[in-house]
């Protein structure tokens, strides 16, 4: 592999491994990467993306040729009940392909649960209240195995919720589903979708084997607060309060675990260890920019 032709292998190319892709294309990267459905890999392909089929019932097709040539690997998959299907499926593969110059693992906030409130950095201790956020604990120590077992450049990234153009709270009160839930001293992280992606980029410029990342923006807030600044912004009526105990009757349980905890995360180690500058560090940049960003 030459120093000149850098390609990431991405399993699972979602919605932030897209937007990373997009970013190192235009850097003259090639991204190949895997998808669920032949729709998918269609629209992957048009972007000059090669997609190949795989989940844990549909192992990837030639593994070892397929991961061939691929410098970086990034997998966005979440484990299921059974483990994490990228691991449980081709660790071998991954183990004895030669040349990998970083591999990263996009996980969840979600590990750290609930500390009332108070702010933590990625030295407190894993503590997930919910079967979802288990499984990501598991997940992640099975990632970092592949680094202390085998060398495998394996970094951990937590992420806080992700938003960006599409998916944001523009798109909510856009839809009449936005709920201004109200939960008194209540706060969730977020991160711009473009800011995941920059990064990424920042630790594959400066591999750090074993190094743990939180990824969130400078500013815990409210949903409420978000739904009003974007009914600002869109100059629209704010939907009427509704309390926490009233709303969760008609959430799901997916919806419900997330107000389950309260936490605020320090992301001050991607800014010195990385040298990172959020281009969105709060989400009224964040909102702000996808609404400018429409009119283009």
């Amino acid at each position: 592999m030459s120093a000149e032709s850098p390609r990431l292998f991405c399993f699972g190319l979602g919605y932030s491994a897209t937007h990373l892709a997009r970013r190192l294309m235009a850097q003259r990267w090639s991204v190949a990467g895997t998808c669920q459905s032949e729709e998918k890999r269609r629209d992957l392909a048009a972007l000059g993306i090669e997609a190949h089929l795989f989940d844990r019932e549909r192992p990837l097709a030639d593994a070892a040729g397929v991961l061939a040539g691929a410098t970086h690997l990034l997998s966005s998959v979440p484990p299921d009940g059974a483990g994490d299907p990228v691991l449980d499926t081709l660790r071998p593969v991954l183990v004895s392909a030669a040349g990998w110059r970083w591999a990263g693992y996009l996980s969840t906030t979600g590990v750290y649960g609930d500390t009332g409130g108070a702010v933590i950095d990625e030295g407190a201790p894993s503590a997930p209240t919910s079967e979802r956020g288990r499984r990501r604990v598991a997940a992640e120590s099975a990632w970092l195995a592949l680094h202390h077992g085998h060398g495998v450049p394996v970094h951990i990234f937590r992420l806080a919720g992700i938003y960006g153009p599409g998916r944001s709270a523009l798109d909510r009160v856009r839809e009449g589903t936005a709920q201004r839930v109200i939960k008194p001293g209540h706060a969730f992280g977020r991160i711009h979708v473009e800011d995941i992606a920059h990064v990424l980029m920042a630790s594959m410029a400066k591999p750090d084997p074993g190094a743990v990342y939180n990824v969130c923006d400078d500013e815990p807030a409210a949903p409420a607060e978000v739904i009003a600044f974007a009914c600002q912004l869109l100059g629209v009526p704010l939907p009427p309060p509704v309390a926490f105990a009233e709303a969760r009757k008609t959430m799901s349980p997916m919806a419900l675990s997330f107000w389950r905890d309260n936490r605020r995360v320090d992301n001050g180690r991607i800014k010195r260890d990385l040298g990172v500058r959020l281009a969105y560090p709060t989400y009224r940049e964040g909102l702000a920019a996808i609404l400018s960003g429409e009119g283009l």
